[in-house]
């Protein structure tokens, strides 16, 4: 139980947050001094052209050459910085029916194609069955995209439920439905947007019928008869791959083909060279080209790349993906003159659960991308721009990035200020005096360090852009809110419990368990509340009850701007009789708000805490460590889930245990701990060094917040993205974030100790109330996000709008801490 907060005059508290927001503008202001200084410096972008010649060209006067782009973590800006070439037509994909959030990505996406002057090319994956994809829906998409494009000067290429043929689509082989729904949004679309071009984009035949998805008709029913196209009672390899799921000449514009180098075929990771001819041959496959092309008239999109799995031994990346593009090249450029353009997917993918990756990007390899281009430009394709570039609007993902002097200027500046701060207490006797002074009732350090993690967690969950992104998004190292919300919480178990194992563990395991029971209770509530307020009619509840992905999770980047419904299912609850799975899936908290889910984890590490202590207290933390360490490594490998519960997607319990046992390890031998590190001062300047590191290399992020955001151009993207792919995934907590969190708290516990005086003055009186009230702070949350969405005027963008509401929910959640607002229901 948190201590109660002293009391403090109301005319003390709006003085406080007067000097807060006094200084939030100052510093706002400067950043907007510097940012057109820093913005002018950036050099254009070299190699790009209108059409290569100078002009503007249209679809179908030469071949287009267009990217899928890992939209979570790349930008059209980033790929033609490293290709040396913009391309003229970029690929997202958007879910329909469409969420706010993705309504932001989508928007951005057509900003950063504006910019490029590119086409845009959105491949449209419903998330309803196609057969509720009737003439009103279909109206209700092409409004959609009719006020999603609004003032996107390039072409809009629809591509409607594409692969339709393949069985690893929700949506795959079932003929009559999706070609009923294509000529539903075509009439809509061309209807809305006369401009708009339908693409109708089969998977390449080899291989059909792929398997069979399990969700395919049977035989004997309609369907299935349109399957059979030879009608000899079997569907199989002889029967047309395409025919079935053409929806006629009227509906599209355009047909597209995903033809891929995959000699895997379902099966183990093989890097091999293509075969003279195979991109030829996936074109030709039961007559596509000639069918659909030559006789119908209608210019073909390829979507193509080549399969190279790192580690999996055979050829190489250069030489199976060089003879791969060179046969499209030719292809479109002597052999097939109908493409009208190519797409070249250029992200990483990962199959079995993450146990093969999938590289088929070629820009992100210097050599690679200068060959790449080289080839491109002997060829008859078209880079960008194509049309007029956009001027910056300064949206989410832009800002400025420092290279030459003015990055290393601020690196040595950094490693300056580090050194100033490690030395000065020990040469000055004055600095002495600020150090902290140690209580014996609790550690103030940690609860400022508490306040600062929740701080990072409300700030990122509330998802506005805004300036305060600028400060929790992986700016002080490659750590976020959740890793060291986790850590510290194991850390105040072990302080708080740790000396009552002595007196006897029985009282240990009641204590925690009652206080486990309560915060489930708590879950539960939070579930069920969130589930009814998104019945009511007024409010909007997707910031809550859906999850856009970041590219972040198990699904890897290639996810990033998914969106998942989390309550799923859940509505079971309101029929009768109520269907037999629903309530063990709400009990074992299968739904709920993804702001919300990690404290199913903390729930379950709270059981078993009772068992660490008592292994901690008969000194045997080397072997909970040990045990703890195993498990971590099995998590992150095998990527075992334990539990069906939501919070097993984003916090893998045998992953995520590791930080919570080393928090109450070092909890529990908190004193010892201090006491060694006071004795190592070497050791201890190591971890000050290397956190500081850490913070230079996540500044090298190529992703950027807002226009306000700045990011050191150190390092190539791509190796900057290969580093962080191997040893910092969030999800499985990578090696490198592991120790990035440690040395992250152990040099701020540091920095608090040396300079308690000054820090507590300037920040304490927000953060202390805070950290020691973390749970309570955590809980009510979620409500402000459901609160924040509402807010239609916060969702525009506007970043200073959206900055003074980051500052009015901390605020708000601060004068609620300190009036005990509900603390006699709600846990802290």
């Amino acid at each position: 139980m948190a201590a109660d907060p002293p009391r403090t005059s109301p005319f003390v508290l709006i003085r406080r947050w007067f000097y807060v927001a006094a200084l939030a503008v100052a510093l706002a202001a400067i950043g907007a001094a510097i940012l057109p200084v820093s913005t002018a410096a950036k050099a254009a972008v070299p190699g790009t052209t209108a059409g290569q010649d100078g002009t503007t060209a249209e679809p179908g006067d030469a071949p287009l050459f267009g990217a899928e782009l890992d939209w979570g973590s790349d930008s059209a800006q980033a790929y033609a910085e490293r290709l040396g070439a913009s391309a003229a037509v970029y690929d997202h994909e958007m879910p329909w029916p469409l969420q706010d959030a993705e309504r932001r990505y989508l928007e951005g996406f057509l900003h950063q194609a504006a910019a490029e002057g590119s086409h845009a090319v959105l491949s449209i994956h419903p998330t309803v069955p196609l057969a509720q994809i009737d003439a009103a829906e279909a109206a209700k998409l092409a409004e959609g995209l009719q006020s999603l494009s609004e003032g996107f000067e390039g072409k809009l290429f629809v591509r409607f439920a594409p692969d339709m043929n393949a069985s690893w689509m929700a949506w795959g082989q079932h003929p009559a439905a999706y070609t009923a729904a294509f000529r539903a949004v075509s009439e809509a679309v061309h209807e809305r947007l006369p401009g708009a071009v339908m693409v109708w984009s089969p998977y390449a035949a080899q291989d059909y019928p792929y398997g069979k998805s399990k969700h395919a008709p049977q035989p004997g029913s309609d369907e299935f008869s349109l399957l059979d196209t030879n009608s000899d009672g079997e569907w199989n390899q002889a029967d047309d791959a395409y025919a079935p799921y053409y929806p006629g000449d009227a509906a599209v514009d355009w047909v597209g083909l995903s033809a891929f180098h995959d000699e895997t075929r379902g099966g183990p990771a093989a890097n091999t060279v293509p075969q003279a001819g195979a991109f030829a041959g996936l074109l030709d496959s039961e007559d596509f080209y000639e069918r659909y092309a030559e006789e119908a008239g209608k210019p073909v999109m390829v979507r193509t790349a080549a399969f190279f799995s790192p580690g999996a031994g055979g050829a190489g990346a250069a030489a199976i993906k060089s003879a791969w593009w060179k046969q499209v090249f030719q292809a479109a450029s002597t052999d097939h003159r109908e493409i009208g353009a190519v797409i070249w997917t250029e992200t990483t993918t990962q199959r079995a659960l993450g146990e093969t990756t999938v590289d088929w990007r070629v820009s992100f390899d210097g050599t690679q991308a200068a060959a790449f281009r080289a080839g491109l430009a002997d060829s008859a394709l078209v880079t960008g721009p194509v049309t007029e570039r956009a001027a910056a609007t300064g949206t989410a993902g832009e800002g400025t990035a420092l290279s030459g002097i003015p990055a290393w200027g601020a690196v040595a500046a950094t490693l300056a200020a580090a050194a100033i701060l490690w030395f000065l207490p020990t040469r000055r006797g004055a600095a002495r005096s600020w150090a902290y002074a140690e209580e014996t009732r609790r550690d103030l350090r940690v609860d400022l360090l508490r306040g600062v993690a929740i701080v990072f967690v409300v700030v990122n969950h509330l998802g506005l852009v805004s300036l305060f992104q600028l400060l929790s998004q992986e700016a002080i190292g490659v750590v976020s809110g959740a890793e060291l919300f986790v850590l510290l919480s194991g850390t105040v178990l072990g302080m708080v419990y740790g000396p009552r194992v002595a007196e006897g563990l029985g009282d240990v395991v009641d204590a925690t368990a009652r206080r486990a029971g309560k915060l489930y209770l708590t879950a539960l509530a939070v579930v069920v509340a969130v589930f009814a307020l998104s019945w009511l009619p007024a409010v909007e509840s997707d910031a809550v009850t859906t999850f856009s992905d970041q590219g972040t999770g198990a699904a890897g980047r290639a996810a990033a701007g998914r969106t998942y419904d989390l309550y799923a299912g859940m509505d079971g609850i309101l029929q009768y009789p109520v269907p037999g799975s629903v309530v063990p899936q709400i009990l074992s908290l299968q739904f709920g708000p993804w702001q919300f889910n990690i404290m199913g984890l903390y729930v379950i590490l709270l059981l078993a805490s009772p068992l660490i202590l008592a292994a901690l207290a008969r000194k045997k933390a080397w072997l909970v460590l040990l045990l703890s360490a195993g498990l971590y490594v099995l998590g992150s490998t095998a990527r075992i889930r334990l539990l069906p519960s939501q919070f097993e997607d984003s916090f893998p319990l045998l992953v995520w245990q590791l930080l919570f046992v080393v928090g109450m390890v070092t909890g529990y031998h908190r004193r010892a701990i201090v006491a060694w590190f006071s004795r190592h001062r070497i050791v201890l300047g190591a971890c000050v060094l290397l956190a500081a590191l850490f913070a230079l290399f996540s500044w090298c992020n190529p992703y950027l917040a807002n226009a306000f955001d700045v990011r050191l151009a150190l390092l190539p993207d791509a190796l900057y993205q290969d580093i962080y792919d191997r040893f910092f995934n969030r999800t499985f907590l990578g090696p490198g974030r592991l120790l990035n969190v440690l040395v992250v708290v152990i040099a701020g516990y540091a920095l608090l100790s040396a300079y308690w005086a000054l820090l507590n003055r300037a920040l304490g009186w927000l953060l202390i109330p805070l950290g020691q009230a973390t749970l309570y702070v955590f809980i009510m949350h979620v409500f402000l996000v459901l609160v924040i969405d509402n807010i239609q005027v916060l969702n525009e963008g506007r970043i200073w709008l959206n900055t003074l509401a980051y500052a009015a929910v901390l605020a708000l959640l601060w004068v609620m801490v300190r009036t005990r607002f509900l603390f006699r229901i709600i846990p802290r």
